[in-house]
């Protein structure tokens, strides 16, 4: 299998396994992730998604050894339809999700894996995690909505720079840039991702799902519409059982038990 699925104690781990490809994309990898995606997303007992790397790498992007025969004729690949049929499926998956994702990414994402990175909530890194913008360097545009991810986390500028260089962010600095939330030590990282996602595994689920939506939403809106579409998620995060508990536990000074319900 090319996905590794584990679902335990709230928390759904998908792990791309290439590792011989450094985790690299075709269409096996891709259904098989979008898949996993969607099953997690379903699943009510899930309150939280891991998207991980196995071995060296998080993601090499796409495979593009397997399109040496073609490019070696002259022949380029459909790259239009890769992006509509298997990296836009997964990263509108990924956003859509009822419930926090966190990548952890335990070392180089390149390509479209940067995209998958910087789709996730959360991203927990290793210190010897990179970022690679490298579409460039081979004549290509970033795609799978890396653009619109890094114009809104570090502005057009310094997006612009990024993906025009290709260069490689290290660690430190993406976390600089506010693109890690975290950059742990290599010999600590599986336990602090570990112990992260748990955590949001156990808060108030459907609180996460409508900050993710008031968030996709304020990119997009005025202030009247957001404060019009504020109405509508408070009053839903109103009538859950974990607001109720958590109001409780704020009077009677104890730490509140979500359920994410």
């Amino acid at each position: 299998m090319s996905v590794r699925y584990e679902a335990s104690d709230g928390l759904a781990v998908i792990t791309l396994d290439r590792p011989e490809l450094l985790n690299a994309f075709n269409d096996e990898l891709g259904n098989a992730a979008l898949e996993r995606v969607l099953e997690a997303s379903a699943d009510p007992e899930v309150r939280c998604i891991v998207v991980t790397g196995a071995g060296r790498a998080f993601s090499s992007g796409e495979d593009l050894a397997a399109l040496a025969d073609g490019y070696a004729r002259g022949e380029a690949p459909p790259l239009g339809d890769t992006l509509r049929n298997r990296y836009n499926p997964l990263i509108r998956a990924l956003r859509a999700a009822p419930k926090p994702v966190v990548a952890a990414v335990n070392g180089v994402a390149a390509g479209a894996g940067v995209s998958i990175v910087l789709a996730c909530d959360f991203r927990i890194a290793s210190e010897k995690a990179k970022l690679v913008l490298a579409f460039v360097k081979v004549g290509l545009v970033p795609d799978a909505g890396s653009m619109w991810f890094l114009t809104r986390t570090i502005g057009a500028a310094k997006a612009f720079e990024l993906a025009a260089s290709g260069d490689p962010l290290d660690a430190r600095r993406a976390h600089e840039l506010g693109l890690f939330t975290e950059v742990v030590p290599e010999d600590g990282f599986e336990a602090r991702w570990k112990a992260f996602a748990a955590e949001l595994a156990g808060g108030p689920t459907r609180a996460y799902a409508l900050i993710k939506r008031l968030s996709e939403h304020a990119a997009e809106s005025s202030l009247d519409a957001q404060l019009e579409f504020e109405i509508g998620a408070q009053s839903e995060a109103g009538a859950t059982a974990d607001h109720l508990e958590g109001v409780n536990a704020f009077f009677e000074k104890r730490p509140p038990k979500f359920v994410g319900e």
